[in-house]
């Protein structure tokens, strides 16, 4: 039994095994032929965070394959009030068949894991969002950037940058991380996908020049600045990352035809301007939509490795 926690987990064969699989179905899925490859399932959702994109992507995708969605906010299940997330695994998962959590500590969904009797989904962790990287290389693909890319990643070295990291090191191409000093991603994750990137011929640069990072790029992308639960934090990172700002001057030195992601939620004037949120480059929203075809291909991918 296979679970879905982290990129690294993944071949380069599996991860664009699942994208193929994700093209399939939301061409069944345009054309109206929903197949109902998990008929009957019942995926668990558990959120310990809110979320608009993951909870209705999961919901309505479950759906469409003829399963159905249960959704487990923390504060109604008894893992809100102090229950061990073991004994929350060795309970829910004997009833449903599939579970994604959206929590903060990734140690937490690997002791779910541990103890699941069924596959497991990150639906985003302090450390990881891999299904959100399954969508935005699915996007890619869609936009023709997807053959041999050079991706700049522009702000926070957070969950997202990790995921960017193991995403290159895993396909191998190029990707070019500009944070702010004090902001680089985990000295762990980097040197993970540093470890994995000499196998690929994957080409990994770091640094805290935006303008370096974004010359010539396929694609640029970022995520905001304030996270849940850094709220507190907002004036100081407001003055750290200014300069950091994906705004039309910037992206004018990608190449001519680059496309701008974002995962979403974005706030306009802190890591992305107005113009370039809303501008002809900007596929955020043919991103935001692939998150319910990419996680229908992460979950009927998963149900096939145990049957």
């Amino acid at each position: 039994m296979r679970h879905f926690l982290t990129l690294k987990d993944f071949s380069k064969e599996e991860l664009l095994e699942i994208i193929d699989l994700a093209v399939t179905i939301k061409k069944q899925t345009k054309n109206g032929d929903k197949v109902p490859y998990l008929h009957m399932q019942t995926l668990g959702m558990i959120f310990e965070k809110s979320s608009t994109r993951t909870r209705v992507s999961f919901e309505v995708g479950i759906h469409e394959l003829g399963g159905s969605g249960l959704f487990l906010s923390s504060k109604d299940i008894q893992l809100g009030r102090g229950e061990p997330m073991k004994d929350t695994a060795r309970v829910i998962t004997r009833m449903v068949d599939m579970v994604m959590i959206r929590t903060f500590s990734q140690q937490g969904l690997e002791e779910f894991a541990k103890y699941s009797n069924v596959p497991v989904i990150n639906g985003l962790t302090d450390l990881y969002h891999p299904v959100q990287l399954m969508a935005d290389y699915l996007t890619m693909e869609e936009h023709g950037k997807a053959d041999d890319p050079v991706v700049a990643y522009v702000g926070d070295g957070n969950n997202m940058t990790h995921s960017w990291l193991l995403l290159a090191a895993k396909l191998g191409f190029e990707l070019r991380v500009a944070t702010p000093k004090g902001y680089e991603p985990d000295a762990a994750v980097v040197a993970d996908a540093m470890a994995l990137a000499k196998q690929s011929g994957a080409k990994i640069i770091l640094g805290n020049d935006p303008k370096a990072a974004v010359e010539g790029a396929d694609v640029v992308t970022t995520d905001t600045w304030i996270s849940m639960g850094q709220e507190d934090e907002k004036e100081k990172r407001i003055k750290d990352f200014a300069g950091y700002m994906v705004d039309s001057d910037l992206m004018k030195l990608a190449k001519e035809d680059a496309i701008f992601l974002h995962c979403l939620p974005a706030y306009r004037g802190y890591e992305v301007s107005e113009e370039v949120f809303e501008g002809e480059q900007s596929v955020v929203f043919d991103e935001a939509e692939n998150r319910l075809h990419a996680q229908k291909a992460v979950m009927v991918w998963l149900d096939k490795q145990r049957s």
